[in-house]
Formats: C-alpha cells, structure tokens, sequence
C-alpha cells in the first residue's frame, strides 16, 4: 500500500505527516520507530496524523507519537505545521481552526509566509497536573541527580509536561548528560520534557529541550511555552518574550491567569509516497 505523506518541520523539529481522513494507515509501536529512523526510514523527531475530529464544533483532530512510538499529549511546533499542513492540502480553507487533541483543543491560526499564532491554552502547575510527586505545591523544587548532584527545576503542564532549570549558559549545558536524568526521573511518572533556559534579557531567552520519547531536537513549541511562563513567573522575563532555540525563534506572550500564545514559522520540505510493507511486520 502506498501512504501519501508529507515531510514538515518547525524550527528544526521535524515531522511526517499523514493525512488519515482521505487514505488508512495503521502504525504500531515498531512501524513508528522504523520509519523514524534516519539511516533507513523517512526520520523525524514525531509523527502527527491527521484525523476527522471526534467533538461538535472542531475541524480536526491530529495525534502526535515521538520516534520511539509512544503517544504524546500535545506539541507546539506540531500543532502550527498541522495548520499549514490542512492548508496547502486544500483540506480546509479556514485560517483559524479548533484542533482536538489529547490534551484538548487548541486554535492555531495561520499567517502570511507560513507563520502560525496558536493558542496553546492555560499552563497548569500544581504537581498532580504535571504529574510531578511532590508532597505540596512550591514555586521551585530541587530534583536530585546521579553521583549526588542535584538541580533547581519549576514545573509547567502545556498539554504535556516540562521541566525548567535556569542554566548560565545554554551553549555548555550538560544538556546530553542531565536530559536524560530529569526525563525518566522517578518523580515524574509520565516523563518528563526537560527544559535548560539561559536568561539574555527581560525579553530574550534561549533554551534546549531534551525530549521526552525523542532527545534533544533542534525546537520545541510547548518547551519554549513552559521555558518563558517560568521565567515570568519567577519575574526573570517580560510578558512578551522571544524564545530563541537552535532552529530559530519563537515568540511568546502570557498574562498570568490567561493563555498562552506562541507565533513562530513553518516549513514544508518535501512530499512522498512510500510502500507500508516495508516497515510492518
């Protein structure tokens, strides 16, 4: 059978992404994995599939599964290449969309040049929300490590959950070493994203996210969300900030009590039909 995809990235974060309302397809665990990889599949940081919604009055609903197959609740550059994705595939003719997913509707609305502004929706911090175990809500908690360290982290839900530590530096950021302690770290059940952000500015930050399900990738949407709520809750960061990841920039902008909004770019860079029987059992 022959899948009809396309391949998106935003910022660096790349995605396949396949249309499942005109054509079928079924991916499990380890078809997701093959066609990942980068030697001998399509390779991508997730897969967002695009599906007819479920609710009353939403136009789509899309799911997102990391490279190593597992499902994921919501991702912020996913969401703004899904906008342009049902877009260009003459899918809708709408530029302001209600988009279900795992975590609950979102409302990307796509700009001029392939930028998209999407409301990402109310953060969320009390520790069951993440899920984080901790015995009672504090602003910053301290997250032991291997060989008796330990790091200071806030945390934030944007539809998935993250982890944020301030870093002096985020180009020497033991980011490959301590990523992957504080995303399977036992006091977050579900994983975690860990997020290192590196103050420039009341309005400029830069980050890198280590993934949860995929490891460090060039952007990340809800990262570069959670990275700047953080920082404006602790008064380190305007209201109105821009994010600045390996793949480029992203802006962001909260209220406290209210939403939040992110406005950052699209790419598409190629589409393809490839044989499924390739990559399934």
């Amino acid at each position: 059978m022959l899948l009809e995809f396309t391949k998106m990235h935003g910022l660096g974060n790349d995605f396949m992404v396949v249309d499942l309302i005109s054509q079928r397809a079924y991916f499990d665990a380890v078809t997701i994995q093959r066609l990942a990889d980068r030697h001998f599949g399509v390779g991508f940081d997730q897969l967002l599939i695009v599906e007819p919604p479920d609710e009353p009055n939403v136009d789509f609903k899309y799911r997102i599964f990391n490279a190593d197959g597992s499902e994921v609740e919501q991702c912020g550059n996913g969401v703004r290449c899904f906008a342009r994705f049902v877009h260009e595939r003459q899918l809708t003719n709408k530029t302001k969309l209600r988009v279900q997913t795992c975590s609950g509707i979102v409302e990307p609305e796509l700009g001029p040049n392939g930028w998209v502004r999407v409301n990402m929706g109310y953060p969320r911090f009390l520790p069951n929300e993440i899920p984080f175990v901790a015995e009672e809500p504090e602003n910053l908690y301290d997250l032991a490590l291997a060989d008796n360290e330990s790091i200071s982290i806030d945390v934030v839900n944007m539809g998935n959950p993250h982890a944020v530590t301030i870093v002096s530096n985020v180009l020497t950021a033991e980011v490959a070493k301590i990523g992957p302690q504080v995303e399977s770290h036992e006091r977050f059940p579900e994983r975690v994203n860990a997020g290192f952000m590196q103050i420039v500015d009341e309005k400029h930050a830069r980050l890198r996210v280590y993934e949860r399900g995929v490891g460090e990738t060039m952007a990340c949407g809800t990262g570069a969300c959670a990275a700047a709520v953080s920082g404006m809750r602790r008064g380190l960061l305007a209201n109105n900030v821009e994010i600045e990841l390996a793949g480029g920039k992203l802006q962001i902008e909260w209220q406290e009590g209210g939403v939040v909004w992110m406005t950052g770019p699209t790419a598409t860079v190629y589409e393809g039909r490839l044989d499924m029987r390739y990559f399934q059992n």
